[in-house]
């Protein structure tokens, strides 16, 4: 064991000695290697910091939450001259009735508005709903309350705005009791919605107005009685979404008298299938991202095995001095590969640095969480191990078997 400690010894110092002599070159060659690693290493923290960012945007969406829409189909909408498809209160009623896995249903109705108070004046999404909205959609109370149950049935002139709208008209003021003017009629303010942030498409879910739905259909989006945009549902579990996709899709087809072979006028989506959707796209990015960034590392590499080979042909005559006085084959070809995978090691734990400070930095600006795990770190030099030993094999097996006497002639 000592014997071989010994020769694992002389082959570093040898190594060192080396890369010393050249170290303007060995810097430049570890360059390479640092650019290599770095970019990897970065390109894995991002994709991992933003499926984290994506998937806890999707999550702020609701609890287990499902998504009825109306769906244009062959036989509605444009296609037959007849009216879109529409869901209704008395849908959601039946399917919280008829699903014993559904916690609760939450009608929607929308509409977009100016909304003003004083001399401030925006345009916003304004969602009608009842009660049951803000459990299915995972929404708190940051200031204020939420109408009472007395203000659905009468349509009162009430809402919870959004901490975008709250900025945006308030500013640092409280608007709790405040009556902000929405088309032609006041509506007080109850309440302010925690803030959630942006949405799993880049959407600002701030910036919104909810009120009763009996109010908005009333006074800013007259529709027949009880038609509703969307229903938002919310699973009691999320391992029984799955079910209750497959019983809404059976109660609606019966309520909408859907026979066999009709397709369906709705479409539910769930965050299940958000989440699956955004990770094959993150998916193809981080592969197309990891797969260029491999490209450099490959790169530093071949620069790596350029400058062994160079280095091979201008110690020729030290080489031939070493086998001259008893170095066998593998004694010059350990030599050559250490002498590589220092190098590569020596730039792979630069890059490494770098990438940490780099990840921490994007992290910051980006506001994700992200960072280099100890199992990056250790990938990244093992990498950088087998690149010095995969592109500095063919520069030592041709300095292994260099003829001594050849070699000996070399000036």
């Amino acid at each position: 064991m000592s014997r071989i400690a010994s020769f694992v010894w002389v082959a570093l110092s040898l190594a060192f000695g080396a890369l010393r002599r050249n170290l303007l070159r060995a810097l430049l060659t570890a360059f390479g290697i640092l650019i290599g690693v770095a970019a990897v290493t970065i390109v894995v923290a991002l994709g991992e910091g933003a499926n984290k960012a994506i998937l806890g945007r999707i999550d702020s969406m609701g609890n287990n939450a499902l998504l009825v829409i109306p769906e244009e189909t062959a036989a509605s909408g444009a296609k037959s001259g007849e009216k879109m498809p529409m869901l209704s209160e008395a849908d959601g009623q039946a399917l919280l009735r008829e699903s014993s896995g559904i916690a609760a249903v939450a009608p929607v109705l929308r509409s977009f508005n100016q909304v003003s108070w004083r001399d401030a004046n925006v345009s916003t999404q304004i969602m009608g709903s009842t009660l049951s909205f803000f459990p299915v959609g995972a929404w708190t109370i940051g200031s204020g309350t939420l109408w009472p149950a007395s203000a659905e049935n009468v349509a009162e002139k009430v809402c919870v705005i959004g901490s975008s709208v709250k900025a945006n008209l308030f500013g640092d003021e409280d608007p709790v009791g405040h009556s902000v003017r929405i088309g032609r009629y006041p509506f007080t303010v109850v309440g302010v919605l925690a803030a959630k942030g942006q949405g799993p498409f880049g959407q600002d879910q701030d910036d919104v107005i909810v009120m009763p739905i009996a109010t908005l259909r009333a006074k800013l989006a007259p529709t027949r009685p009880g038609a509703v945009d969307r229903l938002a549902i919310a699973a009691k579990s999320a391992d029984g979404a799955a079910r209750v996709e497959r019983d809404v899709t059976a109660i609606l087809r019966q309520r909408h008298d859907l026979t066999e072979g009709m397709e369906n006028d709705f479409r539910v989506r769930s965050q299940e299938e958000f989440r699956r959707t955004q990770e094959q796209i993150l998916g193809v990015l981080s592969a197309l991202l990891l797969a260029i960034a491999a490209v450099s590392l490959v790169a530093g590499g071949i620069g790596v095995m350029n400058i062994m080979l160079v280095s091979v042909a201008e110690r020729t005559h030290e080489i031939g001095i070493r086998m001259a006085i008893g170095a066998r084959e593998s004694d010059i070809l350990l030599q050559f590969l250490v002498e590589a995978v220092v190098l590569c090691l020596a730039g792979g734990a630069a890059g490494a640095l770098l990438a940490a400070f780099a990840v921490n930095a994007l992290g910051s600006a980006l506001g994700w969480a992200m960072s280099v795990s100890a199992e990056a770190l250790l990938v990244a030099l093992g990498t950088s191990s087998l690149l010095g030993v995969g592109f500095g094999f063919l520069p030592a097996r041709r300095a292994a078997r260099l003829d001594p006497i050849q070699a000996l002639r070399r000036e």
